[in-house]
């Protein structure tokens, strides 16, 4: 919900060293923020209907091929989920921060990895615990990392959240579930 922050970009150039091609869609329009309360205000001027929009658009060049990974941070892990849902040819999910809800009729083999702060405030653990549950009902192959005492952007080293020895081991951990698929 913070934009494309440096944050973003610093871990699209980490995953595409580690060998992979990385798409980072704008889906706010260039805007960027500090503060969750600004990107809110962002996120709810452009709707979440449009938000879903924007990233099905950006994605659409690329499903054709098939294979893809969908991945997001926080708000861009829920838009990623859903866009991973509704993709039959997906190789697979990473979430880093973020979740979404699941329909009841939802189906899917891919796999699936989470990595979320411990406790998170907003992915609170019976939210997590519940998705889990229903991602598994979906038919997904679920791995769930939680790091102890992070802040919920762990990984962006310019938010208060930034805990240097959680983001490192997420990214390791990312980076080997990418290579398997």
């Amino acid at each position: 919900m913070y934009g494309l922050r440096p944050a973003v970009h610093q871990a699209a150039d980490r995953l595409r060293e580690a060998g992979h091609e990385v798409h980072v869609p704008d889906l706010y329009d260039g805007r960027v923020v500090d503060e969750a309360e600004a990107g809110i205000e962002i996120k709810d001027e452009i709707g979440r209907d449009e938000l879903l929009r924007r990233g099905v658009a950006a994605a659409a060049p690329l499903v054709e091929a098939g294979g893809l990974v969908y991945a997001g941070f926080s708000l861009g892990g829920s838009i990623a989920q859903n866009l991973a849902f509704a993709d039959e040819k997906a190789a697979g999910l990473l979430l880093m921060h973020g979740t979404s809800d699941i329909a009841d009729d939802a189906s899917t083999d891919i796999p699936v990895q989470l990595h979320v702060a411990d406790p998170d405030t907003w992915e609170p653990a019976d939210w997590l615990n519940s998705w889990y549950l229903q991602m598994r009902k979906a038919g997904a192959d679920v791995e769930v990392f939680r790091y102890r005492g992070a802040g919920h952007l762990f990984t962006d080293p310019d938010l208060p959240d930034y805990d240097a020895e959680s983001a490192e081991s997420a990214w390791k951990t990312a980076i080997g579930f990418l290579g398997t698929l």
